[in-house]
């Protein structure tokens, strides 16, 4: 298929893909010393989260309005369902650190912040050669993104054993235990956006 020069959904694309990168840089970098510090982080990861909201709106209207698609309409939308997911992740990731007071991530939960950091910018970089009509050179960051996810599912496994044998506190086992749950959740959602990508591939080539 031929791409227009200049395509408005595959912009669209690139922005919701840019605003989960960026919620995913806050989340990781973002320094929690106080309860005050641990609201306002919440309250900003609400602000990406709504941000993503209104983009994913965008792309509706305009999907809705596009007689031709650079990729079949299918194909944006699922593509920008998943970033959303992504989205979601980090919020409900960042409103449960909120309700349980956690105000000093583990190694595991630094780890794991890392992780999604570096998924998101794999997955904006792919982005960026779909808008400029460079499929093929997607594959390497689908192919890392698959790999970080794997690293998510070995962090999630040991990491819980850890945290069954270091600890008898039930309230504080429970509490970590969803929190690494949540985050590989997160990481599970960045592969299926790099498994929506690679439809986008299959069926453009």
């Amino acid at each position: 298929m031929l791409f227009t020069k200049s395509d408005a959904l595959l912009d669209d694309l690139y922005e919701i893909a840019k605003n989960v990168h960026d919620s995913a840089v806050y989340f990781n970098q973002y320094k929690i010393n106080s309860l005050d510090t641990l609201k306002s982080f919440a309250e900003e990861m609400k602000v990406f989260e709504s941000k993503g909201d209104k983009l994913i709106h965008e792309i509706i209207v305009r999907i809705n309005k596009t007689f031709i698609t650079a990729i079949e309409r299918e194909d944006v939308m699922n593509l920008a369902i998943k970033l959303d997911d992504v989205l979601d992740g980090l919020e409900g990731c960042a409103a449960r650190l909120y309700m349980y007071d956690i105000m000093e991530p583990d190694e595991t939960m630094v780890r794991f912040g890392q992780l999604i950091e570096d998924s998101t910018q794999q997955i904006l970089l792919a982005i960026e050669l779909l808008q400029k009509q460079k499929l093929p050179g997607m594959k390497e960051y689908i192919i890392r993104i698959n790999d970080l996810e794997s690293t998510g599912d070995e962090l999630e496994r040991e990491s819980i054993r850890r945290l069954f044998k270091a600890s008898s506190d039930p309230i504080h086992i429970m509490q970590f235990k969803e929190i690494y749950e949540v985050l590989e959740d997160i990481m599970d959602h960045c592969e299926d956006v790099a498994d929506a990508m690679e439809t986008v591939i299959m069926g453009n080539t």
